[in-house]
């Protein structure tokens, strides 16, 4: 009988660095048309039921921006990921000791109409803590593997022409473990 392994909820590589870049694994519970803020001047983007993957990166305090992903906007629930975050980043000296959002979430990026819903949860955070530059290394590794999916050009990476760092994922759990696996590679 084989053992599959299962991705940890928080995968941290890396250490000493309150900045980095970061993969968030995002369950769609149910098929959704979304437009995201003013992306393709508000173009309608059909989204089935799945897994995404979303690339990100942030320079001045990782842990704030994760748990402000993991935080909803007005008074929904947060992600059920968000408890698990404030404590794994407090026992690993990540961040400020709340890095709870200040103020009430707006949404700003890409990412922010997605992770707002409530059929979309995140359920794994895989984060590289280093000084070095990687989101677009990071986007283009997804990009080019035959599991990822890019269904609207561009979406997730406005800053970065010729990106996409939102990508639709069809993979088992394996793949999960085996990309965290990867990751290793850029310490």
């Amino acid at each position: 009988m084989q053992v599959i392994k299962k991705l940890p909820e928080i995968v941290v590589l890396g250490d000493n660095f309150q900045c980095g870049s970061y993969i968030l694994r995002i369950q769609l519970k149910e098929a959704v048309n979304l437009r995201f803020g003013r992306f393709k001047k508000g173009k309608l983007i059909h989204l089935p039921v799945g897994e995404y993957a979303y690339v990100g990166s942030a320079f001045s305090s990782l842990a704030s921006r994760l748990v402000r992903h993991a935080t909803r906007s007005g008074n929904q629930p947060p992600h059920r990921i968000r408890a698990e975050m404030i404590e794994c980043f407090k026992r690993i000296g990540l961040g400020k000791q709340n890095p709870l959002p200040k103020r009430a979430k707006k949404k700003h990026w890409h990412i922010d109409y997605l992770v707002d819903l409530q059929t979309a949860e995140i359920v794994n955070v895989l984060l590289i803590r280093s000084d070095r530059k990687l989101e677009s290394t990071l986007g283009k590794l997804l990009e080019n593997d035959a599991h990822t999916h890019v269904f609207e050009k561009g979406l997730g990476a406005s800053d970065l022409p010729g990106h996409t760092h939102i990508l639709r994922v069809v993979a088992d759990e394996m793949w999960w473990c085996a990309l965290a696996d990867r990751l290793g590679m850029f310490l």
